[in-house]
């Protein structure tokens, strides 16, 4: 049994986290989770990582460009993301943060509607119900109340503990360590607890909520506080590609199976800054960011290629040329992004619009037509 004194310690070792695949590229054991894809799906995963990275950096290039008004960097965390995403199955339901690019990628969200969403002329319109990603959610931790509504619905729908695989559901919510600390993120948790339902907490510990360092948030590991809720939690190293696909395998499966709800502590760190809003000099030391580029999650997988010789010369280059091909679409679809309607936002409000929406909308129009 785990002792107060242990509880109360200082962060914990790494020592903790679930690893497969070590900063140098060397495949490790673990007696509970077990990496069980292919030679193919590994370099399918460097793949997604490496574009997503690419992703990542054009985007942010945009808005220093001033073309988005804002744009919340993922740079470090490509392995937690893209490790989640690809455990999903095509029934699985997400709810994202704003910072989702990975797992928006993996489940075929368009990058351009990403950038619209930033540059401020759409609200986020890929279609939920084709990609089971929900919209981005700025709110910080409010989509898991979301999340554990949408597993009660899957529940009360019978899609839970059926055998049958193609209809077993679970649903994700992602947060960041800092959401922990707000309150209905722990109602999340209670009532997830409660019910039992099928969804997994999937936290991306990235060092920081903003400039706040994890540990003046929590006094213990994030991953202990499931147990007081009454639902195992289980920490993965987050820039381990191959821990973080197996760990959340299982999580989603038994929540499928009826196994009730997980929390996943993805131990990562954000080598950006929170957005392109703020200077992350300011609250951290340089020489942490050095010791983490060492454990780079695009790195250690390139490294197993190549030792392994999964790949040759040819691979990466065609993957060089696919990442250009994929900044030179994001940089003209972009620019060329059409300005937004005003009174279309009148039409998403409803399924099926109200007579005082529309009363609303043609006294908007009248008056938008006057100021012309």
């Amino acid at each position: 049994m785990t002792s107060l004194d242990d509880y109360l310690a200082p962060m914990p070792s790494e020592a903790e986290m679930v690893q497969l695949l070590t900063p140098e590229g060397e495949r490790v054991s673990h007696p509970d989770y077990t990496f069980a894809g292919t030679d193919n799906q590994i370099l399918g995963l460097y793949r997604d990582m490496h574009l997503v990275r690419r992703l990542d950096r054009e985007a942010t290039a945009l808005q220093r460009h001033g073309e988005l008004g804002l744009w919340p960097p993922l740079l470090g965390q490509e392995a937690a993301q893209i490790g989640a995403g690809r455990a999903l199955r095509t029934q699985d339901f997400v709810f994202p943060t704003y910072r989702e690019h990975g797992v928006a990628w993996c489940r075929g969200v368009d990058p351009l509607k990403l950038l619209a969403l930033y540059r401020g002329v759409d609200q986020g319109t890929w279609d939920p119900t084709t990609t089971r990603l929900a919209p981005y959610t700025i709110v910080i931790g409010a989509q898991t109340l979301h999340a554990v509504g949408y597993a009660l619905g899957v529940l009360h729908d019978g899609a839970v503990g059926t055998g049958d695989s193609n209809r077993d559901t679970a649903v994700v919510a992602h947060l960041g360590d800092g959401a922990t600390s707000q309150g209905d993120v722990n109602e999340a948790f209670v009532f997830a607890a409660s019910f039992q339902t099928p969804v997994v907490f999937f936290c991306q510990n990235n060092h920081f909520a903003i400039s706040e360092p994890t540990e003046r948030q929590s006094r213990i590991p994030l991953y202990h506080r499931a147990e007081g809720f009454g639902f195992p939690g289980v920490r993965v190293d987050g820039n381990d590609v191959l821990a973080v696909h197996a760990v959340m395998s299982a999580a989603l499966q038994r929540a499928r199976e009826g196994g009730g709800p997980t929390f996943v502590e993805a131990y990562t760190y954000r080598m950006g800054a929170h957005t392109t809003s703020d200077d992350a000099t300011r609250y951290r030391l340089s020489e942490d960011v050095e010791h983490w580029k060492l454990k780079d999650p695009l790195a250690r997988v390139e490294a197993y290629v190549r030792r392994r010789g999964l790949a040759g010369e040819e691979f990466f280059e065609s993957l060089a040329a696919e990442a250009d091909a994929l900044g030179v679409k994001m940089r003209e679809g972009c620019k060329a992004l059409p300005d937004p309607d005003p009174a279309a936002l009148f039409d998403r409000v409803f399924v099926e619009q109200t007579d005082e929406l529309a009363a609303q909308q043609a006294a908007f129009l009248q008056r938008a037509g006057a100021a012309r």
